[in-house]
Protein backbone atom coordinates (compact mmCIF):
# COMPACT_ATOMS: atom_id res chain seq x y z
CA UNK A 1 0.00 0.00 0.00
CA UNK A 2 1.30 3.92 -0.61
CA UNK A 3 0.56 6.06 2.14
CA UNK A 4 0.35 10.08 0.77
CA UNK A 5 -0.68 13.21 1.79
CA UNK A 6 -3.34 14.95 -0.03
CA UNK A 7 -2.10 18.43 -0.28
CA UNK A 8 -2.91 19.71 -3.70
CA UNK A 9 -5.49 22.61 -4.37
CA UNK A 10 -6.27 23.06 -0.46
CA UNK A 11 -7.51 19.97 0.27
CA UNK A 12 -7.23 19.57 3.87
CA UNK A 13 -9.04 22.85 4.52
CA UNK A 14 -11.29 21.92 1.60
CA UNK A 15 -12.20 18.29 3.29
CA UNK A 16 -12.51 19.52 6.78
CA UNK A 17 -15.45 21.58 5.11
CA UNK A 18 -16.94 18.93 3.28
CA UNK A 19 -17.13 16.85 6.47
CA UNK A 20 -18.73 20.00 8.50
CA UNK A 21 -21.09 20.94 6.26
CA UNK A 22 -21.58 18.63 2.94
CA UNK A 23 -20.53 21.13 0.71
CA UNK A 24 -17.05 21.93 -1.37
CA UNK A 25 -16.24 24.94 -0.73
CA UNK A 26 -13.70 25.44 -3.75
CA UNK A 27 -10.15 26.33 -4.00
CA UNK A 28 -9.09 29.30 -2.61
CA UNK A 29 -8.74 32.11 -4.86
CA UNK A 30 -5.92 33.66 -2.81
CA UNK A 31 -3.95 29.99 -2.08
CA UNK A 32 -0.13 31.04 -2.42
CA UNK A 33 1.61 29.75 -5.66
CA UNK A 34 4.58 27.48 -5.90
CA UNK A 35 6.40 31.25 -5.91
CA UNK A 36 4.48 32.13 -2.55
CA UNK A 37 2.96 35.00 -4.16
CA UNK A 38 -1.07 34.76 -4.13
CA UNK A 39 -3.00 33.22 -6.79
CA UNK A 40 -4.72 36.32 -9.64
CA UNK A 41 -8.69 35.14 -9.67
CA UNK A 42 -8.38 34.68 -13.57
CA UNK A 43 -5.60 31.84 -12.87
CA UNK A 44 -8.30 29.30 -10.26
CA UNK A 45 -9.94 27.20 -11.70
CA UNK A 46 -13.47 27.01 -11.33
CA UNK A 47 -14.51 24.75 -8.47
CA UNK A 48 -16.28 22.41 -10.84
CA UNK A 49 -13.11 21.73 -13.46
CA UNK A 50 -10.78 21.38 -10.33
CA UNK A 51 -13.44 18.99 -8.56
CA UNK A 52 -13.70 16.94 -12.00
CA UNK A 53 -10.13 16.85 -12.82
CA UNK A 54 -9.60 15.58 -8.73
CA UNK A 55 -12.38 13.09 -8.69
CA UNK A 56 -11.18 11.74 -12.39
CA UNK A 57 -7.70 10.81 -11.14
CA UNK A 58 -8.75 9.55 -7.85
CA UNK A 59 -11.43 7.30 -9.39
CA UNK A 60 -8.48 6.14 -11.96
CA UNK A 61 -5.85 5.45 -8.66
CA UNK A 62 -8.60 3.52 -6.98
CA UNK A 63 -9.26 1.61 -9.67
CA UNK A 64 -5.57 0.90 -10.47
CA UNK A 65 -5.27 -0.04 -6.93
CA UNK A 66 -7.93 -2.46 -7.50
CA UNK A 67 -6.54 -4.43 -10.53
CA UNK A 68 -3.11 -4.52 -9.18
CA UNK A 69 -5.02 -6.20 -5.90
CA UNK A 70 -7.11 -8.50 -7.58
CA UNK A 71 -4.89 -9.23 -10.87
CA UNK A 72 -1.37 -9.85 -9.60
CA UNK A 73 1.54 -11.80 -11.75
CA UNK A 74 -0.60 -13.86 -14.01
CA UNK A 75 -3.60 -12.70 -13.32
CA UNK A 76 -2.72 -9.46 -15.55
CA UNK A 77 -2.02 -11.90 -18.16
CA UNK A 78 -5.30 -12.94 -17.56
CA UNK A 79 -6.67 -9.35 -17.73
CA UNK A 80 -4.85 -8.51 -21.17
CA UNK A 81 -5.59 -11.75 -23.03
CA UNK A 82 -9.51 -10.81 -22.09
CA UNK A 83 -8.97 -7.36 -23.38
CA UNK A 84 -7.79 -8.55 -26.80
CA UNK A 85 -10.67 -11.72 -27.04
CA UNK A 86 -13.32 -8.26 -26.33
CA UNK A 87 -11.75 -6.70 -29.11
CA UNK A 88 -12.32 -9.90 -31.17
CA UNK A 89 -9.07 -11.66 -31.36
CA UNK A 90 -7.69 -14.92 -30.91
CA UNK A 91 -5.46 -15.23 -28.04
CA UNK A 92 -2.92 -17.92 -26.43
CA UNK A 93 -1.98 -17.71 -22.96
CA UNK A 94 0.95 -19.08 -21.45
CA UNK A 95 0.45 -21.27 -18.09
CA UNK A 96 1.89 -19.83 -14.56
CA UNK A 97 5.40 -20.21 -14.30
CA UNK A 98 8.70 -20.12 -16.70
CA UNK A 99 7.27 -18.58 -20.02
CA UNK A 100 10.08 -17.52 -21.58
CA UNK A 101 9.01 -14.13 -22.73
CA UNK A 102 5.79 -15.45 -24.10
CA UNK A 103 2.62 -14.40 -21.85
CA UNK A 104 0.00 -13.65 -24.30
CA UNK A 105 -0.10 -14.56 -28.21
CA UNK A 106 -2.76 -12.82 -29.84
CA UNK A 107 -3.69 -12.87 -34.04
CA UNK A 108 -6.63 -12.02 -35.82
CA UNK A 109 -9.04 -13.93 -38.32
CA UNK A 110 -10.65 -17.47 -37.45
CA UNK A 111 -7.87 -18.87 -36.67
CA UNK A 112 -5.64 -16.17 -35.30
CA UNK A 113 -3.02 -16.76 -37.99
CA UNK A 114 -3.85 -13.29 -39.54
CA UNK A 115 -1.80 -9.96 -39.28
CA UNK A 116 -1.53 -8.52 -36.46
CA UNK A 117 0.19 -11.23 -34.83
CA UNK A 118 0.98 -9.81 -31.38
CA UNK A 119 3.24 -11.40 -29.02
CA UNK A 120 2.36 -10.00 -25.35
CA UNK A 121 4.97 -9.88 -22.43
CA UNK A 122 3.31 -8.86 -18.80
CA UNK A 123 5.07 -7.36 -15.95
CA UNK A 124 3.00 -6.64 -12.97
CA UNK A 125 5.23 -5.32 -10.69
CA UNK A 126 4.71 -1.83 -9.58
CA UNK A 127 8.80 -1.09 -10.47
CA UNK A 128 9.84 0.48 -13.56
CA UNK A 129 10.70 -2.58 -15.80
CA UNK A 130 14.57 -2.05 -17.59
CA UNK A 131 16.21 -2.46 -20.90
CA UNK A 132 16.34 -6.09 -20.18
CA UNK A 133 12.78 -6.38 -20.77
CA UNK A 134 12.55 -4.69 -23.63
CA UNK A 135 15.22 -6.73 -25.48
CA UNK A 136 14.04 -10.15 -24.27
CA UNK A 137 11.05 -9.15 -26.26
CA UNK A 138 12.58 -8.33 -29.25
CA UNK A 139 14.18 -11.42 -29.73
CA UNK A 140 11.09 -13.44 -28.95
CA UNK A 141 9.48 -11.17 -31.86
CA UNK A 142 11.80 -12.44 -33.79
CA UNK A 143 11.75 -16.22 -32.63
CA UNK A 144 8.06 -16.40 -33.14
CA UNK A 145 7.90 -14.04 -36.50
CA UNK A 146 5.41 -11.73 -35.07
CA UNK A 147 4.53 -8.80 -36.80
CA UNK A 148 4.14 -6.51 -33.19
CA UNK A 149 4.95 -6.50 -29.62
CA UNK A 150 2.84 -5.35 -26.49
CA UNK A 151 5.16 -4.45 -23.16
CA UNK A 152 2.29 -4.47 -20.62
CA UNK A 153 4.70 -2.91 -17.96
CA UNK A 154 2.46 -1.75 -15.00
CA UNK A 155 4.95 0.38 -13.37
CA UNK A 156 6.16 1.95 -16.54
CA UNK A 157 9.52 1.64 -17.70
CA UNK A 158 13.01 2.95 -16.74
CA UNK A 159 15.12 5.71 -18.86
CA UNK A 160 17.16 3.30 -20.62
CA UNK A 161 14.30 0.83 -21.73
CA UNK A 162 12.55 4.24 -22.41
CA UNK A 163 15.06 4.76 -25.19
CA UNK A 164 15.03 0.93 -26.67
CA UNK A 165 11.00 1.73 -26.66
CA UNK A 166 11.25 4.75 -28.57
CA UNK A 167 13.93 2.58 -31.55
CA UNK A 168 11.72 -0.25 -31.89
CA UNK A 169 8.71 2.47 -32.90
CA UNK A 170 7.23 0.15 -35.44
CA UNK A 171 7.67 -2.24 -33.72
CA UNK A 172 7.07 -2.25 -30.03
CA UNK A 173 4.28 -0.45 -27.83
CA UNK A 174 4.08 -0.56 -24.41
CA UNK A 175 0.93 0.01 -21.83
CA UNK A 176 1.66 1.27 -18.23
CA UNK A 177 -1.19 1.75 -15.82
CA UNK A 178 -3.19 4.06 -17.04
CA UNK A 179 -3.08 2.93 -20.49
CA UNK A 180 -4.50 -0.44 -19.13
CA UNK A 181 -7.05 1.25 -17.39
CA UNK A 182 -7.95 3.42 -20.59
CA UNK A 183 -7.92 -0.23 -22.89
CA UNK A 184 -10.31 -1.84 -19.86
CA UNK A 185 -12.74 1.13 -19.99
CA UNK A 186 -13.23 0.42 -23.67
CA UNK A 187 -14.54 -3.04 -23.90
CA UNK A 188 -15.55 -3.22 -20.02
CA UNK A 189 -19.21 -4.50 -21.48
CA UNK A 190 -17.37 -6.99 -23.43
CA UNK A 191 -15.86 -8.75 -20.79
CA UNK A 192 -16.58 -11.96 -18.60
CA UNK A 193 -17.99 -11.69 -15.60
CA UNK A 194 -15.35 -13.10 -13.57
CA UNK A 195 -13.43 -10.35 -15.18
Amino acid sequence: MTVCEVKRHDAVRRLAALARTGQDPGWAETAPTVTGKARDVEEAPSDEAASSIDIQRYAADQISARIAERFTGHGLAQLIEAIFVARGMVTWRSPEGPDGGIDVLVGSGPLGMDSPRICVQVKSSSSAVNVGVVRELQGVLGRLNADQGLLVAWGGLNQAAEREIRQQFFQVRVWAADDVLRELTAVYDKLPGEI
